[in-house]
Formats: structure tokens, sequence, C-alpha cells
């Protein structure tokens, strides 16, 4: 029994795990605006459009049509892992995830310095989908992921040169994991458990843009930590019978931080045609740094769990740029750097994360005189040599990111 109470210690620290990753650099998906997205999800002081009610709400005071804008950005992932004991490799078979972005901004009237805004978008979420018989199907077999952050929003110009902005989040999000258990039934089948849970929590995002010159902008925003609380997780588990009474289906409880994001931005202008923009995210995932479950009934194979994580706070930095052709064409491109908050020895298959570059590139195209669309293509490649304390998986993992996105904005 003892050897099951470990086996599901890793089982249920995965879905810890799994319901963070409701996250990207960590798993946090910048994926929240194709402009943006274009300049390696950097802009937080460029104003252009409504994606700023995520990026910073202080900006968005500067934007001064009415708007509607609302974006996908399909995100195609794989990853290889190679096992360094048996030397058997494993590559997942994820499907195409569609994070989406939906925004609304307009001014009471043409006079007010006030805008009033909803943003609705998915930050976190995926699934990732390994072999049925992979070395490491007792770890996990599949992982979906589902969040979606309502966020209404005020944003209000101070002075002609300073506005302010900020919004309330409410966070609801889904998990599902699945993985092997190894024990075997008459057929000669492997046990399986299954855990399924929705999550909901709060948050705000605020920030302030300043214009400091005529052609330098800045600007500081700040997204909350948001705990996202399961209340009635529902754990199943499928086993010989004779094992049923030591890992009895029953509810759970949990409470999972996402961490708090402090971004740092300047826009420059060199010319009418050309737009440089940087950012730097500072993003607290020290929070995450243990984990803890309540189940609704405990056995001597199943007992409520703490185990460390040890995430670490990390920066991100971005570079972007923007060349407009014409009145109606526009070209972007950017790259960034990200830092894992992930110690050696706390890597896992449901994301097997690790320092990276990021290239992306973008365009506008205005159709009409109100009528914009915006495409973006973001990749990351990036290896991890990684030990799995809580699984004993030791091996590399290599991870390749592709994600082209699409959005349509329409101004009134």
């Amino acid at each position: 029994m003892k050897n099951h109470l470990s086996i599901f210690k890793g089982l249920f620290i995965a879905l810890s795990l799994a319901s963070v990753t409701l996250k990207a650099q960590g798993f946090q998906v910048n994926l929240q605006g194709q402009k943006q997205q274009g300049m390696a999800s950097a802009g937080s002081a460029f104003v252009q459009d409504e994606s700023l009610l995520f990026y910073n709400p202080g900006s968005a005071a500067f934007v001064m049509k009415n708007g509607l804008n609302v974006g996908v950005s399909p995100t195609i992932p794989n990853t290889v892992y190679l096992d360094s004991a048996a030397q058997i490799m494993s590559r997942t078979e994820s499907p195409v995830s569609t994070p989406f972005a939906a925004y609304a901004l307009f001014s009471p009237k043409d006079t007010s310095r006030f805008r009033i805004g909803l943003a609705v978008y998915t930050p976190f979420g995926s699934t990732v989908q390994w072999p049925s018989e992979w070395i490491g199907r007792f770890a996990i077999t599949r992982l979906q992921l589902k969040t979606i952050f309502f966020q209404p929003t005020l944003s209000y110009q101070v002075t002609n040169r300073i506005g302010i902005g900020a919004g309330f989040v409410n966070a609801i999000g889904s998990v599902n994991l699945q993985k092997d258990i190894p024990v075997i039934n008459s057929n000669g089948v492997y046990g399986r458990a299954e855990l399924d849970g929705r999550a909901n929590g709060y948050g705000f995002n605020i920030g302030i843009y300043i214009k400091a010159t005529k052609q330098l902008n800045l600007a500081l925003s700040y997204r909350s930590q948001v705990n996202m609380k399961v209340k009635d997780g529902r754990a199943n588990f499928y086993v010989p019978e004779g094992l049923a009474p030591n890992f009895p289906n029953g509810k759970f409880t949990s409470s999972l931080p996402l961490p708090q994001v402090f971004t740092f931005g300047t826009h420059y202008q060199i010319n009418e045609k050309i737009n440089l923009v940087a950012d730097i995210n500072y993003v607290g995932w020290k929070a995450y740094d243990t984990l803890a479950f309540d189940y609704e009934t405990n056995t001597t194979s199943l007992l409520d769990t703490k185990s460390p994580r040890l995430y670490e706070n990390t920066f991100a930095f971005r570079l972007g740029g923007q060349y407009t052709v014409n009145e109606k064409f526009q070209f972007r491109a950017g790259a960034a750097y990200g830092i894992s908050p992930v110690q050696q020895g706390y890597v896992t298959p449901e994301t097997p994360d690790a320092n990276r570059f990021i290239f992306t590139a973008g365009v506008s195209y205005l159709i009409a005189t109100n009528l914009q669309v915006d495409a973006s293509m973001y990749f990351t490649q990036f290896t991890r040599a990684a030990i799995n304390y809580e699984s004993n998986l030791r091996g590399t993992f290599k991870t390749a990111v592709l994600a082209p996105g699409i959005s349509i904005r329409y101004q009134f």
C-alpha cells in the first residue's frame, strides 16, 4: 500500500501542476492581441487597439474610437521525450488548442475622458496527449485545460499625457487529467485514474500610461495573482474490484495560484513609419511553492497531500517593431527571451518548461475605413534535460510550438 500511496501522491501533484498550467513561461500563454503578438507580445505602451484592456488598462484611455476586436491563435505544440535509462523515445499526440480574445471598448460620449471596456480572453489552457503506452504513462496520459477570464474595465485620461485604468477579473476554468495505474486486471489491462474539476477565482488588472515626450511613451501595469479554487473536483479510479476500497471515487478540494505579473513597457516612435516597443515582465511564480489537496474520503492508500514545487520568480524580455508601409499595410516583427521558473527536479511531462527564445512576425491590412484584419505568427523551440523526483522520470524533453493568429477589428 505504501507504493500505491506514493503513486497517487504523484497523481494528485500532477493535477495541481496541470491546473496551474492554466497558465506559459512556466505556463503563461501570451496570446491576447494580434498586434502585440507580432511584436513578441510587447506593446503595453503603444496605443493601437482594444487589446490594451489586457496589456495595460491605462493605455486604453487613449484609444480614441469605439471598437470591437475578436481574435484566435491556434496553437500547435509538439514535444519529444527521450528516456535516459531505457533510451525510448515518445512523442506527444496533442490536438491543436484555440486560445481566443475578444474586446469591446467605447466612450460614453465623444468628449468624455472615460473609456469603458470588456475583455474576454483565455490566458491559460491546452491539451497534452501522450501515447497510450508511453514510458511515462503512470505520470500522465492526457491533460486538458480550459480557462476564460472576464474583465470589465474602466480607463481614464487624467490629463492629455497620463492615463490610468483598472479592471476586475472573474476567472473560470476546468481541468481533466488521466493516467494509468500500475495494477492489472484479469484481462491484463492497467488500471486508470481520471480527475476532473472546475475552478474559479478573482483578481484585477491595473495600469498607468505616460506620454513622456512627443516620441517616447511609458507604461506600467500589474495583473494580480488569481487563486483558482477547486471546490467539487471529482476523482474516479478504474481498478480491479478487489482494490476498489483502497481507491474510492469521490470529491476533492484545492486552491491553485496563478501568478502576479508586473510589466514595464516603452514605446518609441522613430518617425511616422517606424515604431519600436520593449516590455519587461516580472512574474511572481514563487507563489507556486506548495501543492495541497483535501480529499473527501481518505484511506491508507489515498491521503491528503502537501508537496513542494519551489518555483522561482522570473523575468521575460520582449522587443518588437512595427513598419507602416502605407495607409493600408503594416508589418511587425519581434523577439523575446523568457526564463523558466521550474527548478531541476520538478520538470514534468505536462509542462517540460525551459529557458526559451521566442520569434514572431505580424501584418495588418485595412479592408475598409473602419474594418481591419491583423495576423501574427509565433514560434519557439527549447530543450530541457530533466529529472522529476515524484515520478522518477529522467530524460530529455524537446518542445516546439507554432501559433498562427488572426483577428478582426471594427471601429465605430
